[in-house]
């Protein structure tokens, strides 16, 4: 048996410039940070040669092309995996539409257990390259990379998304203290909202020409932000937060909602210097930036807030027995 433990992620700013329509133009840009919240994947071989896959749907089939789940059959495709076999997940956050990552954290633990599952040592960058293959070029899923990377490194990142497709992970090496002050200056909450990432996708996608100038300003913010957070000034983060949700928000109109609307400004009446839709928009997860002794002040938004660390080990093999 094998158990993998892969984080979710919260993005910061720069979203959207890890799209390929972008990136292989002009470059993307961005700052991510991987969460203590997780997704475990359980590998078990099976008695016989049948095929067990378990979400929150339960599969069981004789062959890999009968498995339904696009990624957990095209995983095992890839590493040429064919049966007796048993596949298990378990999320510690709702695993769609919440923006946090979690289709792409599943499939970067799976892969990962199954490397195990072979006996195979697999790099993050080779884990982070292979879910990209399978989400981005053999199921044609739309989006970005900025999920697997985040998933198999861990931390937090900057990532640079370079024309030649190659991109280079840049950790944010901050110190104790100045973490604990980060993490205490953010407020995470669940708007109980879902999403549909794929859908969103498609739109963005169709409209990147209208919006170069908008990405180029998150990319720029970003470079402020990172130097922002080595001086740890959390009214100049929280003001970077605030220009990159305008101009994140203008790149397609159902990024945001009317009811999304409504939290954000409230959010800033009652303190926040800014704040962030996670993920490519319409619901999930809002994360602001605010001083921690008005923190409380967000509870009057009636959401859920959810108490969090950052994560700097990345996807891992937490059990492993043959």
């Amino acid at each position: 048996m094998i158990i993998t433990k892969t984080p979710l992620r919260i993005g910061l700013v720069g979203g959207g410039t890890d799209i390929p329509e972008y990136y292989k133009n002009y470059g993307g840009l961005l700052i991510s940070a991987a969460i203590n919240k997780y997704i475990y994947i359980i590998v078990n071989r099976k008695f016989d040669h049948r095929i067990r896959v378990s979400y929150s749907s339960t599969e069981i089939v004789d062959t890999v092309d009968e498995i339904k789940h696009p990624s957990v059959r095209e995983a095992m495709k890839l590493l040429d995996i064919d049966g007796g076999i048993e596949i298990l997940s378990v999320s510690d956050i709702p695993s769609t539409g919440t923006g946090l990552g979690s289709s792409s954290t599943f499939l970067v633990g799976l892969l990962n257990a199954l490397h195990a599952y072979k006996s195979e040592f697999a790099s993050r960058e080779q884990l982070a390259e292979e879910a990209i293959k399978i989400e981005r070029k053999i199921l044609r899923e739309p989006g970005g990379m900025q999920d697997q990377y985040m998933a198999s490194f861990g931390g937090i990142n900057m990532l640079k998304f370079n024309e030649n497709d190659s991109v280079y992970v840049n950790p944010v090496t901050l110190n104790y203290e100045k973490l604990e002050k980060l993490k205490d200056n953010m407020s995470l909450l669940y708007t109980g909202i879902g999403h549909d990432s794929a859908g969103l996708h498609h739109g963005i996608r169709d409209e990147i020409s209208k919006h170069i100038d908008d990405y180029d300003r998150m990319k720029q913010y970003t470079n402020d932000f990172y130097h922002a957070l080595y001086d740890m000034d959390i009214r100049k983060l929280g003001q970077l937060l605030n220009k990159n949700w305008y101009s994140k928000k203008a790149l397609y109109k159902e990024i945001s909602t009317s009811m999304v609307d409504d939290y954000y400004s409230k959010a800033l009446s009652l303190g926040a210097y800014g704040g962030n839709l996670i993920g490519a928009g319409g619901g999930g997860f809002l994360i602001f930036i605010i001083d921690r002794e008005n923190k409380h002040r967000l509870q009057e938004l009636g959401l859920r807030e959810i108490e969090f660390d950052f994560d700097f080990e990345g996807s891992r093999i937490i059990y492993f027995s043959q």
